[in-house]
């Protein structure tokens, strides 16, 4: 059975039918992913509703800007087993000040998951060097990077801090060659699979909306990049998931 280690539930309708579409194609857990304030209490209701979907809390690097200390108040939530998504995006900037502030959100989530000792869920893109500094200023803290679309070196880098690295549907895009040279070289014991939906959605579904069904499609690509079955890729990614986030195997 595969865990969809990064959805956005929230942002599908009809989560009932998508969950249950995402069960018979063999996904047996699904981590709703926070991103705002605004649609924080719809994360965590859905994973209150569902014993198999789990909830984190932070805010996008994109949404920086908004007030991020919310975020404690819900770290002790049932079914809260992670913070995040965090990080920085540096992509569409080059403003100094936003970039202060995503790294100031970065950095205090990293913090308050320091405190809570819990995971966090990193987003990163263009922003390398940025995102390991402050990765390495909180070294009790481990997590994963999520939908990884950067180097190799930054892979090893963070590997080395003893975080996952989790690959999405992008795998399977014509022009995502870095991405599958990371997706081939993750050790075994630290890869997971995402689909990030209701974006990203991987061929042979590309342009339509992304639902945690499709990380079947995902994994099974990843699995003949790595030439394992299926079935193995399954049992390992969803292994390193519950190890990654050991609350997801006591909560809901």
């Amino acid at each position: 059975m595969l865990i969809d280690s990064h959805c956005h539930l929230n942002y599908l309708d009809n989560v009932t039918d998508v969950l249950q579409r995402g069960r018979a194609s063999g996904v047996s857990g699904f981590m709703c992913i926070s991103v705002e304030q605004s649609r924080v209490d719809e994360v965590v209701a859905i994973a209150q509703q569902h014993a198999d979907v789990w909830a984190s809390v932070g805010v996008h690097p994109d949404a920086a800007a908004e007030d991020f200390s919310w975020v404690s108040d819900y770290a002790d939530k049932p079914d809260v087993v992670a913070i995040g998504e965090t990080g920085l995006d540096y992509y569409r900037t080059e403003e100094t000040s936003v970039k202060v502030r995503q790294q100031e959100s970065f950095a205090y989530h990293l913090d308050l998951a320091r405190q809570r000792e819990l995971p966090v869920i990193v987003h990163t893109r263009k922003a390398e060097q940025d995102t390991l500094k402050l990765m390495a200023q909180f070294p009790d803290v481990c997590g994963v990077l999520h939908c990884f679309t950067e180097s190799w070196e930054m892979a090893e880098a963070a590997l080395d801090m003893g975080f996952y690295i989790s690959i999405s549907g992008i795998v399977t895009f014509k022009n995502a060659a870095s991405v599958r040279d990371v997706a081939a070289r993750v050790p075994e014991d630290r890869l997971l699979v995402e689909t990030d939906a209701p974006w990203l959605a991987p061929v042979p579904y590309r342009g339509k909306t992304n639902e945690p069904a499709f990380v079947a499609d995902t994994a099974r690509f990843i699995a003949e990049l790595r030439d394992v079955s299926l079935p193995d890729l399954a049992a390992t990614t969803s292994a390193n998931f519950t190890r990654l986030f050991p609350l997801t195997a006591t909560s809901s």
